[in-house]
């Protein structure tokens, strides 16, 4: 099975794309999937080492930054060590507003999240880095060539166990997707958030944990930790009894209807 599975027509298409104004995605030719790889997840979450995978383009300040201004995209990425402060991260927005983010990185990032379940005994243990890129790509075949490679093998060297994958913006959710895509043919079970269903529908990813959210906070709205927690803690428990690929709809329902018109938490 190859990570796009129409890799011959796929870039015809992409030739023909023509881009509109800023980063309009007007008529592009989302990556069409049929089928999915999957691996099962051996061992229960608790027994895990579980990396995180991001594509909000986080870089720690004074390193160079992603440059948002490649038409084909920035096909490198950066691992940083979890213990990096907040404070110390920048991000290179493309196609989602940083907002969110810029005010609590666990909102794209959430570092703080699963050290918590890590201390909770959820996820056996946290990777000691994670891995950040700007998932803004709109060339699929270059990001499957240059930026794929490089980051499986960065993933074997730490010997991870199984992966969370979380994008920012809508075309992050088709770069996501093909990262995972690739990690589960490594035999890396993964486990991908979205809040756009069409497209992880046509990439395919092998487990995608959907929910009614918006680009841009993605594993959770920011100051808000238990609507991180609700979502990262239903998402991580399907990696294990999922027995085939498909996605799984989260409720993550932690305001009533009232509490919703006041604005209240």
């Amino acid at each position: 099975m190859d990570i796009i599975e129409d890799i011959e027509g796929w870039p015809r298409r992409f030739a023909g794309w023509r881009p509109g104004t800023g980063d309009s995605l007007s008529d592009y030719p989302f990556v069409k999937n049929r089928r999915a790889p999957f691996k099962p997840a051996r061992r229960a979450l608790p027994m895990l080492n579980l990396a995180l995978i991001s594509s909000a383009g986080a870089y720690i300040d004074g390193t160079p930054a992603f440059d948002t201004s490649s038409a084909s995209g920035d096909l490198t990425f950066r691992e940083i060590p979890i213990e990096v402060e907040q404070s110390d991260l920048r991000f290179a927005a493309r196609g989602y507003d940083p907002a969110a983010v810029q005010k609590d990185t666990n909102s794209q990032l959430p570092i703080a999240r699963l050290l918590e379940f890590e201390q909770n005994g959820i996820i056996g243990q946290l990777n000691p880095v994670y891995w950040s890129f700007s998932g803004f790509i709109p060339d699929a075949a270059k990001l499957v060539e240059e930026l794929v490679p490089k980051l499986i093998d960065r993933v074997r060297r730490y010997e991870v166990q199984a992966a969370l994958l979380v994008p920012a913006s809508v075309l992050c959710h088709q770069s996501v997707g093909l990262v995972a895509r690739a990690l589960e043919l490594e035999g890396v079970p993964t486990m991908t958030l979205a809040v756009v269903k069409d497209v992880v529908e046509s990439v395919r990813p092998p487990r995608v944990a959907l929910y009614d959210g918006e680009p841009g906070t993605v594993s959770g709205l920011p100051d808000f930790p238990e609507h991180q927690r609700r979502i990262l803690d239903e998402a991580l428990r399907l990696i294990e009894p999922m027995d085939q690929a498909g996605i799984r709809k989260l409720v993550v329902a932690l305001e009533t209807a009232v509490e919703k018109s006041r604005g209240e938490r």
